[in-house]
Order: C-alpha cells, then sequence, then structure tokens
C-alpha cells in the first residue's frame, strides 16, 4: 500500500499548461527501468474542420476520485513504482497537451500496459468534458471508449449514429446542426 502514495494527480485550473517535466521527474526512480507517458494534444484538424481549441470542464471533485480509483486499478494489475496524471480545464489551443500520464516500474511491459489503461479508463469513466471549438463553430464530443462501456448509449439512433446525445454544431451562420445532417435557424 506504500506505493499508492507515490501518485501525483491534478487537474489544473485554466491557462495553466501542464509542465511535463515535473511529472517526469515526479515518477522516476533509480530502481525503475522504465517511465511510459501519454500526451494527448489538440490537433489542428478533425474530420476535415480546422479546430482553433479544445475545451475541457469538469466535475473536478468526482473526476479526482476517478482518476485516483483508477491509479489503484492499475497498482492492482502491474508492479508500479509511481503514477503522474495531469488534466487541463479550460480551452487548449492547437499543439499544447490538455492531458499527460506518466508512470514509472521496473519492466517496460508494467509502465507501458498500465499507460493505456489509465488514458483509457479517464477516457471512458471520468467525468471530464471536451468542445471542440471550429473556425465555423463548435460541439461538445463523446468519447467513443465511454459510449464502448455502455451497449445502450452506443445503439443506432435514427439518425444512423451511435451515441448518447443529439449533439449539436453551432454554426456562425445562424443555423444549427445535428451533427448528423439535419439543420434548422437558430
Amino acid at each position: 500500500m506504500a506505493n499508492e502514495e507515490k501518485n501525483l494527480v491534478e487537474i489544473l485550473d485554466e491557462n495553466h499548461p501542464i509542465d511535463i517535466s515535473k511529472y517526469i521527474n515526479f515518477v522516476h526512480a533509480p530502481q525503475c527501468g522504465a517511465i511510459a507517458t501519454f500526451s494527448g494534444t489538440t490537433r489542428d484538424t478533425f474530420e476535415g474542420k480546422a479546430v482553433q481549441e479544445l475545451r475541457y470542464e469538469a466535475y473536478v471533485p468526482m473526476a479526482m476520485r476517478c482518476i485516483k480509483t483508477i491509479c489503484s486499478s492499475a497498482r492492482s494489475s502491474w508492479s508500479l513504482n509511481s503514477i503522474g496524471v495531469a488534466h487541463r480545464l479550460g480551452p487548449v489551443p492547437v499543439d499544447e497537451t490538455s492531458v499527460f500520464i506518466a508512470i514509472s516500474a521496473v519492466h517496460r511491459v508494467d509502465a507501458l500496459d498500465a499507460c493505456k489503461f489509465v488514458i483509457d479508463e479517464i477516457k471512458a469513466t471520468v467525468p471530464i468534458w471536451k468542445k471542440e471549438v471550429y473556425t465555423n463553430g463548435e460541439v461538445w464530443k463523446e468519447n467513443s471508449e465511454f459510449i464502448d462501456r455502455r451497449p445502450e448509449l452506443g445503439k443506432v439512433a435514427a439518425h444512423g449514429r451511435k451515441g448518447c446525445c443529439g449533439v449539436k454544431t453551432k454554426v456562425d451562420d445562424g443555423v444549427e446542426s445535428d451533427c448528423y445532417g439535419g439543420a434548422h435557424a437558430t
């Protein structure tokens, strides 16, 4: 249980970039032969649309509890030394990091497998929501990991796409469309 104290989990307030070296330095240990990392960054396009930034919102107390639980689950499955997790809130411009994970272990397989597990679980279970902001609109995004875990939500709806709700895209021309082709005046 002493290893559980070797977690650094932070949800960073708006406009606080992630200091990647802080988390790598936290997990570094001379007895460890591996540090696995994952850095989720904002890309400049999605399905042909120019992305300006991502915006994240969270229910922070629950998100912190969930991430700490994920870290405990990872420790129960792999032999890990330290875990560092950071997630930003607010706007995250293109090329900047929104989520960072660093995990150290004696052996690389444990560190790599645990790192994949942690990011997949964060995306599937933690109450952090992402909005993609495009040059001509914006849309709240559903994580495929979330939908995959909840088959009743992933059923193909009348609009022909999987999802839990009718995602709306607000476009600057005064027309609101439901990401599946339907449009109506706002």
